[in-house]
């Protein structure tokens, strides 16, 4: 590792620790050429997860996107920030254990409208009427229909 202050490439560890629940380690190191300590983080260097749109671009996996859909949906209703974040984190969980580089959109999608429709009916049905594109009011009739 070179050191941050005098550029060498000659240090030894004098501690080591794990954090993150064991998904990073902490590395203090001193430098042998001037004598400064500095710290290092180690972690696994994951593979990105891609998204495959409708039209079949690529883009990378973004849960802010996720988040920002899903807190349009619940404008105004009674749905905490906690909750949305659970539906966040529960469907990026999900995805990233089934899939290894790129998930399809619909399956995301899916995901979250299964999740709302549990939560909130009024969310679910918005969200449901811009994922699936919803044409008239049979649409929307449809999807009410499936809350029941």
């Amino acid at each position: 590792m070179r050191c941050p202050f005098c550029k060498v490439d000659n240090d030894r560890v004098v501690d080591s620790r794990s954090s993150s629940e064991g998904a990073v380690v902490r590395r203090r190191r001193e430098c042998l050429a001037c004598g400064k300590r500095f710290t290092t983080y180690e972690r696994i260097e994951e593979a990105p997860l891609r998204v495959i749109k409708k039209d079949g671009s690529r883009s990378p996996f973004d849960r802010d996107k996720i988040r920002y859909g899903i807190q349009r949906a619940c404008e105004k209703r009674p749905v905490s920030a906690a909750q949305i974040d659970e539906i966040v984190n529960a469907v990026e969980d999900e995805v990233t254990k089934k899939y290894d580089r790129e998930v399809p959109t619909r399956v995301i999608g899916e995901l979250i409208i299964d999740r709302l429709k549990a939560l909130d009916s009024v969310a679910y049905v918005r969200f449901a009427s811009v994922y699936r594109e919803f044409k008239d009011a049979a649409d929307f009739l449809h999807a009410i229909e499936g809350v029941k």
